[in-house]
Formats: structure tokens, sequence, C-alpha cells
């Protein structure tokens, strides 16, 4: 489907790493390569962890972001720099919140790239992770090779 060892690290990248909780950009508590922490993972906030155990949980939230872009958006078939957008859009706002750009997923749709690109900067996480958004929107742009 897609390079993932590139996405995967690319992702990382992005997310930075912490092996201990802090709050996100929303003041949301978060570990690792941007785990956010979930109700009945509170014992997460109370210790440091080991880079392999929260390696363990960044490949289980992957997953995660992979099977919703199935179950969402693979039927379309899009070229790799379209999925690899749509997946790290997943991974970081997860699928409800990537699907809220209604706008984006339509000019995405129509081929219209240029515009896709432009509701993604003309957002809230935009202003929230500039630099990220940034980074997707030159990819969203690539050429197919």
């Amino acid at each position: 489907m897609t390079n993932f060892i590139k996405l995967k690290n690319r992702i990382k990248k992005n997310e930075g790493f912490r092996s201990s909780f802090y709050l996100d950009s929303l003041g949301n508590p978060t570990i690792g390569y941007g785990h956010l922490i979930k109700k009945n993972e509170k014992k997460l906030l109370k210790n440091k962890y080991s880079k392999a155990f929260l390696t363990k949980i960044f490949n289980k939230d992957f997953n995660t972001a992979i099977l919703a872009y199935k179950k969402f958006y693979e039927k379309e078939k899009y070229p790799h720099n379209i999925k690899e957008v749509l997946i790290e859009m997943v991974f970081q706002l997860g699928i409800n919140g990537q699907r809220k750009f209604k706008k984006m997923n339509y000019h995405i749709n129509k081929k219209e790239l240029f515009m896709a690109a432009l509701e993604m900067k003309k957002s809230l996480w935009y202003l929230q992770t500039p630099n990220r958004v940034e980074g997707l929107v030159k990819i969203l742009l690539k050429k197919k090779k």
C-alpha cells in the first residue's frame, strides 16, 4: 500500500518523543510519540517508560490510523502522496478530526490538490502545528513519479 517505514519515521519525527506524560498543544495528556492518554490509561501519567514500551504503543496507534484510512479511503485508490497525508492526519487528529476536513476531502476527490492544500492551511490545525501542516502540504502537492 505505502512505504510504512518512511511514513512511521516521519510521524515519529513530527510528534517528537517523551518518556513521561506531557500536555499537548490543546492541554491533553500525551506520552511517547504523541499518544493521547485515554481515561483507562491513567497509569501512564505516573511513571517514565522505556522507548521500547512506548514504541509498541506508537505501533498500535499507527495501525489504528491505517485501519481507519482503509475503512474510509482505501476504495478511492489514492496515489501514494495523498495516502500518506491522510494517514498522518488520521494519526494526529483521529479519524473523526480528519473527517471534519470536508472541503479538503472534497477537493482531494476532485483531484484539486491546490484547493485541498489551501483548506489545510485555512484551518485551526494549521495554527496549532504550522510546520507539520506545511510539510504535509508539500507531500500532497508532489507530482507522481
